[in-house]
């Protein structure tokens, strides 16, 4: 199973902040939401970085309560690593573990496309597996 195929039965939709929204915000955001990170781009949507649960973490461990009116850029992080719509679920789980995050946006021809979390990836595999154990059991069943 690939991102592509993951993304189209979860949808597209990613939600974002501008680079200049405040910490606060995005944790209102996050919060409302109810997921772990937001990307942050540009005006032209360009992917400019992410803020997780764990950067904001960080941020108030470093800034103490000052860190919710400073902007998402200070504490975001910049060096996103993402995939594409043809990477595999094994491929974005080793990513996603050796990387030790949660989320990785999903890019096409320089454009931020989609968003996958590591419980997407989770549920879809156990959903491989599942199918696999189907198959087997009617395999074994029609011997």
């Amino acid at each position: 199973m690939t991102v592509a195929r993951i993304l189209a039965d979860k949808g597209t939709d990613v939600v974002a902040i501008q680079p200049h929204r405040t910490i606060g915000e995005a944790v209102n955001m996050l919060a409302n939401k109810r997921i772990g990170a937001v990307v942050v781009t540009g005006a032209d949507g360009a992917l400019l970085g992410i803020l997780s649960e764990r950067d904001i973490v960080r941020a108030l461990a470093r800034a103490g309560a000052d860190a919710l009116e400073q902007p998402v850029t200070r504490h975001m992080t910049a060096k996103v690593v993402t995939t594409t719509g043809r990477a595999t679920v094994a491929e974005v789980t080793e990513t996603m573990t050796r990387g030790r995050f949660r989320h990785l946006p999903v890019v096409e021809n320089g454009r931020l496309v989609g968003l996958v979390s590591i419980g997407d990836v989770v549920k879809t595999h156990i959903e491989e597996i599942e199918t696999e154990h189907r198959a087997l059991r009617e395999y074994i069943a029609t011997a």
